[in-house]
C-alpha cells in the first residue's frame, strides 16, 4: 500500500530496484482469474505480475481485483490493455493497477495520448477521484493524492514494429513515459522471421531503442525471450533486469505435461496386476497335498 503521506519520497520504489540493476521477476496473467495466482507468484518469489488485456478475454473488474490484491502483497501490479484502448486506463488505475503496459505503439503521439491517460492535470488528463485501493479507499484531497499516485504508476510503452523502433527517441523523450520494451514476439513476425530471436536485426532494435532511452535517462525492457544465452547477449546493451519469468498458462501447461510424463513413465514400469511371469523366473511349485 502506497504512503499518501507528503514527502513521503520522490522515487518509484520498483523503478529504482531496476535502476539499482537488481534482478526483477514478473509473472504474466492471462487465464487464472482469482487472486490464487497472485498469492502463489508472491510465495514463488516474483516481484510483480502484468494481467494481460491483450491477449484474453479477461474483464476489467477481474483484472483489477488481481491488481488491488498484488498491491496489498507488496507486488507491482501491471495491466497490458488492448491495443490503443486508451478509455480503460484510468479505470484500471482506478482499481489497483500500479502500471500501464501499451503495446504496438508506433509513433510518439500514441505514446503522449497513453502518458497522458495515467496522469493526472497538468502532467494529463486521468480523471480526479477521492479514494484508490493503493491508499486503502481511504478519502483523500486530490493535492495529496496525485502527486502520490503520479509518481508510483508506471508507463511502459511496447515497441513491436520496425515504426515503432524508429521513433523510440521520439518516445522515450516524452514526459510521462517511464519505460520503454522491445516485443520480440511480434517484432520478429513483423520482420518476416517470426521466433528468429537472434536475427541481427532485433540486436539492432535493442540497440536503438537502448540509446534512447540511455539519452533521455529511461529504462528498457526486452520481453518475450526465453534463450537465456540471448538476454545475456542482448543485457549489455543496456536492457534493464526486469524479466517476464513466465505466464499462468504456460506454466500450467509445463507443469500437467511433465506430471502426465512422470505417472506414465511410472505406470509402464510397474507390472500389470495379471501380468505373467517373467519366462527367465522359476516356476511356482504346486501345493503340497492337503494345501489345497
Amino acid at each position: 500500500m502506497l504512503d499518501p503521506q507528503p514527502g513521503a519520497g520522490g522515487r518509484n520504489p520498483f523503478l529504482g530496484r531496476l535502476r539499482d540493476g537488481e534482478l526483477t521477476l514478473m509473472l504474466g496473467i492471462r487465464s487464472s482469474r482469482t487472486a490464487d495466482v497472485v498469492r502463489i507468484a508472491r510465495e514463488a518469489g516474483y516481484h510483480a505480475v502484468m494481467i494481460d488485456l491483450e491477449h484474453s478475454t479477461m474483464p476489467l473488474d477481474v483484472a483489477a481485483q488481481l491488481c488491488a490484491t498484488a498491491g496489498d502483497l507488496g507486488l507491482t501490479p501491471f495491466v497490458r490493455v488492448p491495443e490503443q484502448d486508451y478509455g480503460a486506463i484510468g479505470r484500471l488505475l482506478d482499481g489497483g493497477a500500479q502500471g500501464i503496459i501499451a503495446p504496438r505503439i508506433d509513433t510518439a503521439d500514441q505514446a503522449r495520448a497513453v502518458s497522458r491517460a495515467c496522469r493526472f492535470a497538468p502532467r494529463g488528463q486521468r480523471s480526479q477521484l477521492a479514494t484508490v485501493p493503493q491508499l486503502g479507499l481511504r478519502p483523500v484531497p486530490a493535492a495529496t493524492m496525485n502527486p502520490v499516485l503520479d509518481r508510483a504508476t508506471i508507463v511502459q510503452i511496447l515497441i513491436e514494429t520496425p515504426a515503432g523502433v524508429a521513433s523510440a527517441d521520439a518516445i522515450a523523450q516524452l514526459d510521462g513515459v517511464d519505460m520503454l520494451a522491445i516485443g520480440v514476439n511480434d517484432l520478429t513476425a513483423e520482420l518476416g522471421v517470426p521466433g528468429r530471436y537472434d536475427d541481427s536485426r532485433v540486436r539492432d532494435a535493442v540497440a536503438t531503442a537502448a540509446r534512447a532511452c540511455q539519452r533521455h535517462g529511461k529504462l528498457l525492457m526486452v520481453g518475450g525471450i526465453a534463450d537465456l544465452a540471448i538476454l545475456e547477449d542482448l543485457a549489455p546493451l543496456g536492457v534493464c533486469p526486469l524479466q517476464l519469468a513466465g505466464t499462468d498458462t504456460e506454466l500450467l501447461f509445463t507443469a500437467a505435461a511433465a506430471r502426465v510424463a512422470k505417472f506414465t513413465g511410472w505406470r509402464r514400469r510397474a507390472p500389470a496386476p495379471d501380468a505373467p511371469p517373467a519366462a527367465d523366473a522359476p516356476p511356482i511349485p504346486a501345493p503340497a497335498r492337503g494345501e489345497r
